[in-house]
């Protein structure tokens, strides 16, 4: 129950920020002080520290972020895991099912989805709080088993075989607030003293970085400084506060157990932030010395931009063009497999897309800033033409993210609940897509030629494409209207893909209308 009330909250916390999670982290990223806020903010929204620097890796592989960038990230992710212990440590076990069933009345009767996202996160935290509750049932249970006092005397009187467990216990659920909320409800039931329960705040922090290496393991040399910079940090900090484990649980006891846990789960992670922030960019170069770039290893980045070699706005435009359509071809490749992924569960696909989607975000930064240096050329028409790269880069990256926040999310959620389109709906799906693929490759090459008649063919078949959008609407009601299981079932994900499509093709022929009203 405290697991399954952590993920809706995650869940509708996340949905409540728009899935612009990743956006936020490539712009904070840039400020040492902003970036560890993010962190703390993103952790909270995500609820696990250790999924947060798996993202990192993501973006480090693509070459989004720098190490340098996310070095501030990772510290705060450590402070933001202890804002839903220092939720726990208060008195709301008891209350969590009323929270519960206050919270699923109030989204049960919402008509607005953003209160009926908060509404169910608050149903999270209320069968979170429950789940503790139940856990302090079970601890006291325990104390009555004599095998279990038996093996809590071993890890007693050896606290790095208690740190390793509790590290492994928390590697498998990838959760360290469930770890340490397990060790504050055994402390409430005075089964374990604060000192011991330092241990497992110890191993929770430790543990919290595998699935980050994991997320690490194959990708280049930037992931997995990043991950490694997770986990380096935790071991120094264990390495540092483990001799002292005593004097410092004397220092923080108060008599109220489970906020005494929380409170050395806290001091833990802040500390940690505190004593590495000022060092951030020297601990960026230990770690990129301790773990360099392998033999061989091709790192993505832009291939036709130099800002130091080219000088003429007509050399600039032509290298950012050429690195616009390097671009447009990563782009039109996450167009034609959505569809694969729609028909055919695949979590390696998946994460093919999001690497594409990270590439894409990284082009199009680089593009933006290169752009933007030559700017301020007095002549018109080179002006309106970096302008016109400027806005297709961005069409660009946002038809990818159509493909990275929605259609990937479509996919995943109709596998999830053992969904599949009626025969008819998946013929009319491919057809909708095919044609999408057409106006995006014609849009592609209307950019490259500036033809009028290529642009007019754009706006002809996105005319086209509007129009069977509303006829695949009308048939698939109709589907419904005559009981189809198929269609019922799937109504919301096949109307949602029918709009993100058509939603790709507009954004491919913003550029075109630009073109032709220029002409």
């Amino acid at each position: 129950m405290f697991l399954l009330g952590m993920g809706i909250v995650s869940e509708n916390l996340q949905n409540l920020a728009a899935n612009r999670v990743r956006d936020v982290i490539s712009k904070l990223a840039e400020t040492p002080i902003l970036s560890v806020l993010a962190g703390v903010v993103i952790t909270v929204l995500i609820q696990s520290s250790g999924t947060v620097t798996a993202m990192l890796v993501g973006l480090a592989t693509a070459g989004v972020v720098t190490l340098d960038q996310v070095m501030g990230i990772i510290l705060g992710t450590g402070i933001g895991t202890t804002i839903t212990t220092q939720l726990l440590s208060l008195d709301v076990a008891s209350i969590g099912l009323p929270i519960f069933g206050f919270a699923y009345v109030i989204q049960f009767l919402a008509e607005k989805r953003v209160l009926n996202r908060f509404a169910q996160a608050i149903m999270g935290f209320g069968l979170m709080f429950f789940g503790l509750e139940v856990i302090g049932w079970g601890t006291m249970a325990l104390k009555e088993a004599a095998l279990f006092e038996e093996t809590l005397t071993y890890f007693k009187s050896n606290p790095l075989a208690m740190v390793a467990i509790t590290a492994i216990f928390t590697a498998l659920v990838r959760s360290s607030a469930t770890v340490v909320g397990i060790a504050m409800s055994m402390a409430m039931s005075g089964i374990i003293s604060v000192g011991d329960a330092f241990y497992w705040v110890y191993g929770a922090n430790v543990g919290t970085t595998a699935t980050a290496l994991l997320a690490a393991a194959g990708s280049n040399s930037v992931g997995r400084q990043v991950a490694w910079a997770h986990s380096l940090h935790k071991i120094l900090m264990v390495a540092l506060f483990y001799f002292f484990t005593p004097q410092i649980a004397k220092l923080i006891t108060t008599g109220n157990a489970a906020r005494d846990v929380a409170n050395a789960h806290l001091l833990f992670n802040l500390t940690g932030a505190i004593i590495f922030f000022p060092f951030i960019r020297q601990t960026a170069r230990w770690i990129q010395k301790i773990v360099p770039k392998r033999s061989g290893e091709n790192e993505f980045s832009v291939k036709y931009l130099d800002r130091a070699t080219f000088e003429s706005p007509s050399v600039v435009l032509a290298h950012a063009e050429r690195e616009c359509l390097r671009m447009a071809d990563i782009v039109l490749g996450m167009i034609k497999d959505s569809i694969s992924l729609m028909h055919d569960e695949n979590t390696d696909m998946v994460a093919d897309l999001r690497g594409r989607d990270n590439r894409v975000d990284l082009l199009n930064r680089e593009i933006s800033l290169f752009i933007t240096k030559f700017m301020s050329t007095d002549d018109a028409e080179l002006h309106r033409q970096m302008v016109r790269l400027f806005s297709f880069a961005s069409d660009l990256e946002s038809a990818a993210d159509v493909i990275d926040n929605s259609i990937i999310e479509l996919a995943e959620k109709k596998h999830a609940l053992k969904l599949e389109f009626s025969k008819e709906g998946w013929k009319e799906l491919e057809t909708l897509h095919a044609a999408v693929m057409e106006v995006a490759e014609l849009s592609v090459s209307c950019f490259q030629l500036q033809s009028p008649d290529l642009a007019a063919k754009v706006v002809f078949k996105k005319r086209v494409i509007r129009k069977m959008e509303k006829m695949l609407r009308e048939a698939h009601i109709e589907r419904m209207v005559a009981g189809r299981k198929e269609s019922i079932n799937t109504s919301s994900i096949y109307l949602d893909v029918l709009s993100d499509y058509r939603r790709i093709v507009g954004l491919f022929a913003t550029h075109v209308y630009s073109f032709l009203k220029a002409r």
